[in-house]
């Protein structure tokens, strides 16, 4: 009953501003940037390809890929824990539509046709698409399944996900609230309160990928729209009760470890066999392998990126506070700007090291400037990509220091 007591009453430290939240969030979109200004210049497709990779390149991005994005989701959980404390679940889901809703479909009328058609070029010009760009966009249409987000809005399928994560998680986090799901989160602390607890995480992740990805091989199918909301749900459980984050903490090297190996073997997996494939297909003797070190893989590196966050960045300055107001909108906007400025990058004839810096520095600037010198700036734009509404005379001078959302 103490246990139980205090999972009820004892929010996490500092629970009204969580810096390092907000740092891992901001630090978290850098880093998709980055995942996506380099694709060109790596293995496994992309919305735009260099005809030359880079074997260095291909290494970073493999390393980050298993757990890249349910990080995202983590955090996102854990964030949807803070919003909850001040809202009423009307409230939580009128701000869900507001500021992930709206930018995904303001999003992809904008930006899917830009990158729809940079990316038939290309791969004209690489001889790998049809000859039609409407044979193309036939060719693209999924089945019924989450991969509409994809389909609809190419990279903006996170907010289109965080969006129904945040619907299908609602009830369960107001169960939880409850006697019974008390219960739950007692006898999880309980269990993360032992030496490796954490590891047992890992279980729920595997079978989802055991029994979903053989029948939803596909990239934003199934298999992953389960895998990527377990990761959202097990990030609000990381608030509830007092005792989970003291075991990120103490656990990290172990995590650190474990990742590690888990990193290895999934790249000696790569090596031996064609990644692409083995990831597809159920009859290979790699399959289930592959897909067990993946989950390991995933919930390792998160926990070891977080832990990492609420040791050195549980502080906050005006780098921070413009950053947290600027992540949405930026991560909105990067993606249709890399495609354009690679689409020509991509046939400069010059080596592949100043192509990526040229590609890198560029697409940064100036999606940076499209957020600060118009979404910013103009009042229905802030709405429309997701932003807080504020004052005209406010947003005419503001100067980018202006106070960014609670978590979320």
């Amino acid at each position: 009953m103490t246990g139980m007591t205090t999972s009820l009453s004892s929010p996490p430290p500092q629970a009204e501003r969580l810096h390092y939240l907000d740092w891992l969030r901001v630090l978290a979109v850098i880093g998709v940037f980055l995942f996506h200004a380099l694709h060109p210049f790596t293995g496994g497709p992309w919305v735009i390809k260099n005809q030359v990779e880079s074997l260095p390149l291909t290494i970073i991005v493999f390393f980050f890929f298993p757990w890249g994005m349910p990080f995202f989701f983590l955090i996102a959980g854990m964030g949807s824990w803070l919003a909850l404390r001040h809202r009423t679940a009307g409230q939580f889901a009128r701000e869900r539509f507001q500021r992930l809703l709206v930018p995904f479909f303001v999003g992809a009328l904008l930006f899917t046709p830009i990158q729809l058609t940079y990316e038939w070029w290309n791969r004209s010009q690489l001889g790998q698409t049809q000859a039609t760009l409407l044979a193309y966009l036939g060719g693209r249409h999924p089945p019924l399944s989450p991969r509409f987000f994809d389909w609809a809005g190419f990279h903006l399928w996170f907010l289109g996900f965080l969006f129904a994560f945040s619907m299908l998680g609602l009830p369960i986090f107001l169960w939880l609230r409850g006697m019974a799901g008390k219960r739950i989160e007692e006898g999880l602390a309980r269990l993360c309160d032992r030496r490796g607890g954490l590891m047992a995480f890992i279980l729920p992740l595997l079978l989802i990928q055991l029994l979903f990805r053989p029948f939803a091989p596909a990239e934003q199918d199934w298999a992953d729209f389960f895998y990527r909301f377990a990761f959202f749900v097990l990030g609000y459980l990381m608030y509830t009760d007092t005792r989970f984050l003291p075991a990120v903490r103490r656990e990290r090297w172990l995590m650190a470890v474990m990742g590690s190996a888990a990193f290895v073997a999934l790249a000696a997996l790569s090596v031996a066999a064609d990644p692409e494939k083995l990831m597809s297909s159920p009859g290979l003797p790699g399959y289930y392998l592959f897909w067990a070190l993946f989950a390991v893989n995933s919930w390792c590196w998160t926990l070891v990126a977080l832990a990492l966050g609420m040791r050195y960045l549980d502080f906050t300055n005006r780098w921070l506070e413009y950053g947290k107001e600027a992540v949405l909108p930026f991560f909105v906007v990067h993606q249709p700007v890399i495609v354009v400025i690679a689409t020509f990058v991509v046939q400069w004839n010059t080596g592949l090291g100043i192509k990526a810096l040229v590609v890198v520095a560029a697409s940064f600037a100036i999606s940076l400037g499209i957020y600060e010198f118009l979404i910013k700036r103009i009042g229905f734009l802030r709405t429309l990509f997701g932003m807080h509404a504020v004052q005209p005379a406010r947003a005419a001078a503001d100067s980018g220091r202006a106070p960014g959302p609670r978590p979320a």
